[in-house]
């Protein structure tokens, strides 16, 4: 039997932008992955009559419902009350659930140990559910099935939502998979979502099982493919020949399978070769480093960078020639590569990136367009440079830009053509 899953997030936070919704994209991929359809997201703010009409409408089309928030100490936490009208349950004080928000307090708080009176609100869970401890925060959760419809409450951060549904909500839910999702991302650098769409849609229209789906990223293209079968490795199974199939058409344009970003793979193929990295950045502002550095184990390759966004640190840090500067402007081909040269020297790295361009809103002072931009690449057997043509936002140009600075390393490092 197919299962329709409905992921009801409350929080009037979220209505008003204050927080981006990350539970939704997390559940629904733990969803996918154990065979469970999500159709539906809704947000609700902190309203019990809002809230009380979404859980009826979700009832008719729904045979799970996951809430997520909502199940703080304050006045405003109102999800599992709201949630236990309508399905006809009364809340009970779950004595268990207040020794270990006690005892949280006390470890939290070793001078006093003292727990709010609100926080015991936490602990009037509906009548007969299945407690879900929650050893990362206060609010426990709880499962519960009625009216042929389970139902699932999690808290609202992340930090605990995510690991809440894997230890303690995915246990509840096994008897219901009667199969597996399984994905795998080809992701892609040098073709735009439209371009890659365009050469795979009849290939796409015709599938069934397994899927393929392009998503756009910044400046780059995942291709997901996505198969159901009754395990894991009959679904791989399915997968492996359209991997390979994509493998073989976009070639050199992959830059991997699975990886989670260009500076990722940058990152573990410098470390392979051990091979250091530094950058010199203009339009990009410290990006690259930025990228780079948030990857645990970036310090054994990266040396670091250079924030040259004034002609004259240009110069006097990076030793580009004034003369050149003056001739080509900041915004150019042969700065972009002296950029390069002159950050590989300055930090005595084996390879160096730059980056010079116009981000925007406006053209630069030598009339160059915005999403003019030039990534460089020294390297011990010499300069190569890449002249890119951005569009968008100022931060896509940026990321565009970084993009390019970072596929350059990765072809030096894999013996593929600039």
């Amino acid at each position: 039997m197919a299962h329709i899953a409905e992921l009801i997030a409350v929080g009037t936070e979220l209505l008003l932008g204050s927080i981006a919704n990350t539970d939704a994209q997390i559940l629904s991929r733990e969803l996918s992955a154990l065979g469970i359809t999500v159709y539906y997201h809704t947000v609700v703010g902190d309203n019990p009559e809002r809230l009380r009409r979404a859980v009826e409408v979700a009832k008719e089309r729904a045979d799970i419902i996951i809430t997520t928030g909502g199940l703080g100490p304050t006045c405003d936490d109102l999800t599992k009350s709201v949630l236990a009208q309508c399905f006809g349950k009364e809340l009970v004080f779950n004595q268990e659930a207040a020794k270990r928000m006690a005892a949280y307090f006390w470890r939290l708080h070793p001078d006093t140990g003292e727990m709010p009176e609100n926080n015991y609100q936490q602990a009037w869970l509906p009548e007969g559910c299945v407690p879900f401890q929650n050893d990362w925060g206060t609010a426990p959760g709880c499962g519960f099935e009625a009216g042929g419809v389970r139902v699932i409450m999690l808290p609202g951060p992340p930090s605990e939502c995510a690991p809440m549904f894997r230890h303690r909500a995915v246990p509840y839910l096994q008897d219901l998979t009667d199969g597996v999702i399984v994905s795998r991302s080809v992701r892609i650098f040098g073709l735009g979502e439209s371009e890659v769409e365009s050469l795979l849609r009849e290939q796409m229209n015709a599938m069934e099982n397994p899927t393929l789906a392009p998503y756009a990223k910044e400046g780059e293209v995942e291709l997901r493919i996505t198969a159901k079968a009754g395990d894991e490795d009959s679904a791989r199974a399915l997968i492996a020949p359209v991997e390979q199939q994509l493998l073989e058409r976009f070639g050199e344009l992959v830059y991997g399978v699975d990886e989670p970003s260009l500076e990722a793979v940058c990152l573990r193929l410098l470390r392979e070769k051990g091979v250091t990295l530094s950058a010199a950045e203009s339009c990009t502002g410290g990006l690259i480093a930025k990228r780079i550095t948030d990857l645990p184990g970036a310090s054994a390759v990266f040396k670091g960078g250079v924030v040259s966004y004034w002609s004259e640190v240009k110069h006097n840090v990076l030793n580009v020639p004034q003369p050149l500067l003056d001739r080509c402007g900041a915004v150019s081909q042969p700065v972009a590569g002296a950029m390069a040269q002159g950050v590989r020297t300055l930090t005595g790295s084996d390879l160096a990136v730059a980056v010079t361009g116009v981000a925007g809103p406006e053209p630069d002072d030598r009339d160059n367009p915005v999403g003019l931009v030039f990534a460089a690449l020294s390297t011990p057997e010499g300069t190569y440079v890449r002249e890119i043509y951005g569009a968008g936002s100022r931060e896509r140009i940026r990321q565009v830009a970084a993009n390019h600075a970072l596929d350059l390393v990765r072809r030096y490092l894999t013996g593929l053509p600039f």
